[in-house]
């Protein structure tokens, strides 16, 4: 039996390619995820995993489908294995059936974490180099420095509860928490 796994990273992305494409491989039935996959609980692939038998072939659109990392891969493989199953990659045309199926599987996982590495590196060291320059990464600040001032005077003066100071700061409560934490920092 074919079983096809079909995964996207976010809700807004669209399935539709990917079952089109296990359909017209011959999968009997799709499981999917709306999920990173990142995220070690994909409860589609999960049902997938349980669901397949000897002899049974887990067909997948491309390998980054299925798994972030090399090892993320090669322990589903394993898995694969262990339940004298196999594993079909319509886009990469791995079939592991065959032993040139596995070494090719193992190649791209290498190659696509290689890849991950790569972008991760280039994003790492364009962020070294505007810190560099003077530029900050990361969300800027809700208040600038003196109304962040005035809101933790106004919690020191305990005039006001934490609730009307967020509202009239227009701040989260865990964003005049942080402010506190930073100044609690500052002074000790």
């Amino acid at each position: 039996m074919l079983i096809g796994y079909a995964r996207v990273s976010t809700d807004d992305q669209n399935l539709d390619l990917q079952q089109d494409a296990l359909q017209k491989a011959g999968c009997d039935k799709i499981y999917e995820d709306k999920i990173s996959g990142a995220k070690a609980d994909r409860p589609g692939l999960i049902t997938a995993l349980e669901v397949i038998r000897a002899d049974d072939t887990l067909v997948i659109w491309r390998l980054d489908r299925l798994g972030r990392s090399l090892k993320d891969l090669i322990h589903l493989m394993e898995v694969l294995n262990q339940k004298e199953a196999g594993l079909l990659s319509l886009q990469e045309s791995i079939n592991t059936a065959s032993s040139a199926g596995k070494l090719v599987f193992h190649i791209f996982g290498s190659l696509a974490e290689f890849e991950r590495n790569l972008i991760r590196e280039r994003t790492q060291a364009g962020m070294a180099a505007a810190r560099a320059r003077g530029r900050q990464g990361g969300r800027p600040k809700a208040l600038d420095p003196e109304k962040r001032k005035l809101a933790i005077r106004l919690y020191q003066e305990q005039k006001y509860t934490v609730q009307e100071i967020c509202r009239m700061m227009q701040i989260s409560k865990p964003t005049l928490y942080k402010y506190l934490d930073e100044q609690a920092g500052v002074i000790g």
